[in-house]
């Protein structure tokens, strides 16, 4: 396991009540009500904002990929992510899929970029051998 050497930022929460409670940040710019996946409750899960995390940090990923190349990002990059919770067995396990639209950009390049930010985004370097992630990219 590789050790930090250098800590750039912490993200704090305070989190009550479970999948059906709140969570809310240090600096209160996070306040979101928590709720189980697939009710009609009001609020968002940890599916989801697993999801937005590991898509925000993979867009970035893929902006220092594409920097090593001085090339940008077509503006209109996105990362839709889909964080699945199931089980097997009895057991709980997450499953995810990553499609990835770079407009514009030559597909062979396209895949390059996602493969790079793959192997260097954290959010895909914790998840990797622990669960299983699809790549694709349009």
């Amino acid at each position: 396991m590789t050790m930090i050497q250098k800590v750039l930022y912490t993200g704090k929460t305070h989190t009550t009540g479970g999948r059906d409670g709140f969570s809310r940040s240090d600096d209160a710019e996070l306040d979101v009500k928590l709720s189980p996946p697939g009710t009609l409750q009001p609020g968002t899960n940890p599916e989801q904002l697993f999801a937005a995390g590991w898509s925000a940090c993979f867009i970035g990923a893929m902006g220092l990929a594409a920097g090593k190349r001085k090339l940008r990002l077509p503006a209109d990059t996105a990362v839709d992510a889909e964080v699945d919770l199931g089980t097997t067995d009895g057991a709980y396990f997450l499953q995810a899929r990553l499609n990835v639209s770079l407009p514009g950009l030559d597909p062979e390049l396209a895949r390059t970029l996602v493969e790079e930010a793959h192997q260097t985004c954290p959010y895909s370097k914790a998840t990797r051998g622990n669960i299983q992630v699809a790549l694709h990219v349009a």
